[in-house]
């Protein structure tokens, strides 16, 4: 089974390794408002592998994933690469995970209103054809998690719809359960979370089928899936201190840039600074046990 690369994510590189496995290798791009960024964070790859394989080892009580193994050596026993391949550049960034058919929707729980959500709070009272209570200040609790998914876009902006949209796109029964999983995912994140001093504002799941069975795949719980906010400085009403990419964006909001031309290269103390969050977050989450 030779690797062999088959699509370029905003952040992540795909390669087919045969029938029935693929080789997710976590790069140090970073994107922001649907683009990705001239300039890379140097570690942030790594420090993404390594907080989805927390996760990953952690939920499998809530639902199976698709990781077959993150070590080199092991990979490499499964596996043939074209001759240089550069195995020692994937180490520590690199999962070999079993192929499965993708669900094309992007499963995202929010404990708190905040981001797109807080925007279409504004504008329609609810999100995603949900209701939410009149009088909500941005990043507020809500009074329960909610699931609101959106399509699936490789490139460009992903789109919210209503569960009714995801649960007609899609077999009998199925969007019911990625419901109740990924509800399941959050609360258990959350709850782990703020062991660790942090507040699981929201985050994004995808899911397969792996021989008709739904599988956690793609990445899980990190920074730039999820907004991480520090518990210690968390004030209603305000854009809250965080452990994710929201620096960058909070960066690129006040540079000018129009969001539409090619994006402006990062200074490196916003390069320096957003992998000192990174680091933040992976410590604070394993170390909360």
């Amino acid at each position: 089974m030779e690797l062999k690369l088959i699509h370029q994510g905003k952040v992540r590189d795909l390669y087919a390794a045969g029938e029935k496995y693929l080789l997710i290798v976590s790069s140090d791009r970073i994107s922001a408002f649907d683009f990705v960024l001239p300039t890379p964070v140097p570690g942030k790859g790594a420090l993404l592998n390594k907080i989805s394989l927390f996760w990953f080892g952690r939920t499998g009580q809530i639902i199976k994933n698709h990781i077959v193994s993150a070590e080199i050596e092991e990979i490499k026993r499964l596996v043939t690469a074209p001759a240089g391949f550069d195995w020692e550049s994937l180490r520590g960034r690199a999962m070999l995970v079993r192929r499965c058919r993708r669900v094309d929707f992007e499963c995202v729980v929010r404990g708190y209103i905040t981001g797109s959500g807080w925007k279409e709070y504004l504008k329609l009272g609810g999100v995603c054809g949900i209701p939410l209570p009149p009088g909500l200040k941005e990043a507020q609790r809500l009074p329960e998690p909610i699931f609101t998914p959106t399509t699936k876009a490789d490139q460009g902006h992903d789109e919210n719809v209503t569960f009714e949209t995801m649960a007609a796109a899609l077999p009998p029964g199925l969007a019911e359960t990625i419901r109740e999983k990924s509800l399941a995912l959050y609360e258990f994140a959350a709850q782990h979370a703020e062991r660790a001093g942090i507040i699981l504002a929201d985050t994004k799941f995808e899911f397969g089928l792996l021989d008709g069975e739904l599988i956690l795949i793609d990445e899980a719980l990190t920074p730039d899936s999820s907004r991480f906010w520090d518990a210690a400085r968390y004030k209603v009403g305000t854009s809250p201190a965080s452990y994710d990419k929201q620096y960058v964006r909070d960066w690129l909001e006040g540079s000018g840039w129009d969001k539409k031309s090619p994006p402006p290269a990062l200074p490196e103390e916003v390069v320096q600074g957003t992998l000192k969050k990174y680091e933040e977050a992976l410590q604070k989450i394993t170390e909360a046990g």
